[in-house]
């Protein structure tokens, strides 16, 4: 472990939005479906907007969301309680179990980035929402793919998940880099974000293939293109005013970014401190 450079010794990436499941669709289906199986239908924004945590609180924010608070007291007389989303999470985990092997495809670029990356002498970690048993799966298909990070940490394993920085000082830890503004953190999701300032890195925001985003890949290519610049745009200005210190097209265009990262260490520059 060397403390004395001033370059990025790691990347820190999400998954799914990230590396892989272009568009984040495998949890926004099912989120979408455990609801509906209670009679309330949810909005995609509605459940991409807490996307990036741990997937019981990703459901107990749904369910704290003052239109699907009120769906479900129309439905049932009352407010979502504890058990409800015991419940719901109690659905989630089959029905995502099921599906994740179809979504678990990396983005385009991110195999050939990772292996740039690691030519350049950066390691590789990872964190995610998702549990252990879950990105088990995920991860056992995306190395058959060709993507294999070196460390990866779930919110199982530390204290709480995104955004406490908890995941990402464990990959520290696993990678053995330090101080924390030689990682940077790389994610599709406002938490994604915070998390990585919250540890004290690099924050960088990636809107193609991201849930933020919210579009397939097929989407992505047909969509008009005036449209399409409109909506990466607000992204862009999303994960900006939550704090990220660049915002990238694709993931594949990350290490274009590490020069400039590195010029700013070597000079000492005080970037870390917004975000705290």
């Amino acid at each position: 472990m060397n403390r004395c450079t001033h370059r990025v010794e790691a990347v820190i990436f999400d998954w799914a939005g990230t590396m892989v499941d272009y568009g984040c669709l495998a949890p926004l289906e099912v989120f979408k479906a455990i609801f509906k199986k209670r009679g309330i239908n949810v909005l995609d924004e509605e459940a991409r907007e807490p996307m990036g945590l741990q997937k019981l609180e990703h459901i107990r924010e749904m369910c704290s969301m003052p239109r699907i608070s009120r769906l479900w007291r129309d439905m049932y007389g009352r407010e979502p309680e504890e058990r409800d989303i015991n419940a719901l999470y109690a659905d989630f985990e089959p029905m995502l179990f099921s599906i994740l092997p179809a979504y678990s495809n990396p983005i385009p670029g991110a195999v050939e980035l990772v292996e740039r990356l690691r030519n350049a002498g950066i390691k590789i970690g990872s964190t995610t929402g998702y549990t252990s048993e879950m990105i088990a799966i995920v991860k056992q298909e995306a190395k058959k793919k060709g993507y294999a990070p070196d460390s990866l940490v779930t919110s199982s394993q530390v204290p709480a998940g995104r955004p406490f920085p908890w995941m990402f000082y464990q990959n520290a830890i696993n990678l053995e880099v330090y101080p924390m503004n030689r990682m940077v953190k790389v994610g599709d999701t406002v938490s994604d974000i915070k998390e990585g300032l919250n540890a004290g890195a690099w924050s960088v925001g990636v809107i193609k293939g991201s849930s933020e985003l919210g579009l397939t890949k097929e989407e992505v290519q047909t969509m008009d293109p005036a449209l399409l610049a409109e909506k990466m745009k607000a992204v862009a200005e999303t994960f900006t005013e939550a704090g990220a210190h660049y915002v990238i097209e694709s993931i594949g265009e990350l290490d274009e970014l590490l020069p400039k990262i590195n010029r700013r260490l070597a000079n000492d520059e005080p970037s870390l401190l917004r975000g705290f």
